[in-house]
């Protein structure tokens, strides 16, 4: 089924974004210089350790098999929805809108928790260049600029993304050859990809750790309205991202376990007073010079154009609620001559705003409490989105045909079981692993997934109940 993109021409800007743009909009939601500095030392430590390399592996063929029927019903749906879109279209409108407010609740909470680490790491970056300033000064700046940027043309947010997600990568594996050129410091070696490596720790939570670094793979579907030829473009974005954000990790974490050894590597990551250093201090060691500090205002970059990212996705949510009746109707409205989602990326820059706002003026700390609290909750909310698009995919091909059976069956199952495990997995220990076990806190927050999730599909239900017309075209193409 295919409609108008919106009764009163209000659409999204066509024809804007090419195969590259498109890519690096999805890379810059990864992160990928947060993912090594940040995330890949907690998952040394608290996973699986040396086997976190082997690990990446394993979640770079999960998120293909993930990708294989999100990718073969991409062909059928064109929509900004995305995942409400998915969900609409194969499990129906009550789900769509589950999946809708989750989704609006998941990116918040993922765009609310980088904004408190972006605010922690540039108070020590811009500290050592004699920059002093509180946490919520930069990430009151970087929020108004990311606005800014949403409130104008995807083209122009392209452009910027592509430039700083490339300069992420070109410093990383700059330390990555270096380690490469100097045989790392007991050798290159293999054997962190054996079986037996995976299972020499925490498997569960190595495998969260660098799910997060996949974060934002699916966002591909999310630009189909904006992107040129969307039926190539989005299929092949999808599976480039999987594969470069896979590739990536899998190669920069073996160097990064080379660079001080296999039996080294736990004894000098508990030497370290912050482990999200260690990469700092390889590069320090293996290159030297201004890399370090260069890496360091990359990592704030890095978390600026993550930040970006999420604004997109979040207005582009409120935008296609707005359209298909789920948000009020001025939701779903664009800009007259930018053709940008302007009215949620105003929402959404005035919540984060009102965020920073409670953090700083309760005296939280932005990356203890800000970030992990808050970034845990949209990668709850994350995963069960992908537990149901895989549901979607499913019932989708089984209903309407078509498509093989591996992609369209086989493997969306597969995924699927793996998202809800995981799901069910942070859900139950969400206090183990934001440190607010025992509280209040370690009950409400996950609990927002599941309420935001009723409270769509209660919306949804009065959408029937009250305009049938328009809850029967939920999810339907606009391309």
């Amino acid at each position: 089924m295919t409609i108008p993109a919106h009764p009163d021409g209000h659409q999204l800007r066509k024809n804007s974004l090419g195969l590259i743009s498109v890519t690096f909009m999805v890379i810059s939601a990864a992160a990928p210089l947060t993912g090594v500095a940040g995330a890949v030392p907690i998952a040394f430590l608290l996973g699986n350790g040396v086997g976190v390399p082997a690990t990446f592996v394993f979640m770079t063929l999960v998120m293909l098999a993930f990708s294989a029927g999100y990718v073969a019903m991409s062909r059928h749906v064109r929509n900004a929805g995305a995942f409400y879109a998915y969900a609409a279209r194969g499990l129906g409108g009550l789900w769509g809108g589950a999946s809708a407010f989750i989704a609006l609740v998941a990116y918040n909470a993922l765009q609310f928790g980088l904004i408190g680490l972006l605010g922690g790491v540039a108070t020590g970056v811009f500290a050592g260049l004699g920059l002093q300033q509180p946490w919520w000064v930069w990430s009151l700046g970087a929020v108004l600029l990311v606005g800014v940027l949403g409130y104008r043309q995807v083209d122009l947010s392209a452009k910027v993304l592509v430039v700083l997600v490339a300069l992420e990568y070109l410093i990383v594996l700059i330390v990555d050859f270096a380690i490469l050129r100097a045989g790392g410091a007991q050798g290159l070696d293999l054997h962190v990809f054996d079986p037996s490596a995976v299972f020499s720790g925490s498997l569960a939570a190595s495998v969260l750790f660098c799910l997060g670094s996949f974060m934002g793979i699916e966002a591909t579907t999310i630009y189909a309205e904006e992107a040129r030829d969307p039926e190539r473009t989005v299929p092949r974005a999808t599976y480039l991202s999987v594969l470069l954000i896979g590739t990536f990790f899998v190669f920069t974490t073996w160097l990064m376990i080379s660079g001080v050894g296999v039996s080294q590597l736990i004894p000098s990551l508990k030497a370290l007073s912050d482990p999200t250093t260690f990469f700092f201090e390889l590069a320090a060691r293996y290159v030297g010079g201004p890399v370090p500090t260069i890496a360091g205002v990359l990592l704030f970059s890095s978390l600026f154009a993550a930040l970006s990212a999420f604004h997109n996705y979040i207005a582009r949510y409120s935008y296609v609620a707005g359209r298909e009746g789920l948000l009020p109707r001025n939701c779903g409205h664009t800009h007259g001559r930018f053709g940008s989602p302007h009215v949620g990326s105003v929402i959404q820059t005035v919540g984060a705003v009102c965020a920073i706002a409670l953090f700083a003026g309760l005296g939280l700390d932005p990356v203890l409490n800000m970030f992990t609290w808050i970034s845990q909750v949209g990668v709850l909310g994350v995963l069960v989105m992908m537990a149901i698009t895989s549901a979607a995919v499913v019932m989708f091909f089984r209903k309407n045909g078509g498509g093989p059976t591996i992609t369209t069956l086989v493997l969306p199952i597969l995924s699927g079981v793996v998202m809800a495990s995981l799901a069910v997995y942070v859900f139950l220990h969400f206090g183990d692993l934001t440190g607010t076990q025992g509280g209040l806190l370690g009950k409400a927050l996950p609990s927002l997934i599941p309420c935001a999730g009723l409270t769509g599909w209660i919306v949804a239900a009065r959408l029937r109940a009250g305009r049938p017309a328009v809850f029967a075209t939920m999810g339907a193409n606009r391309v």
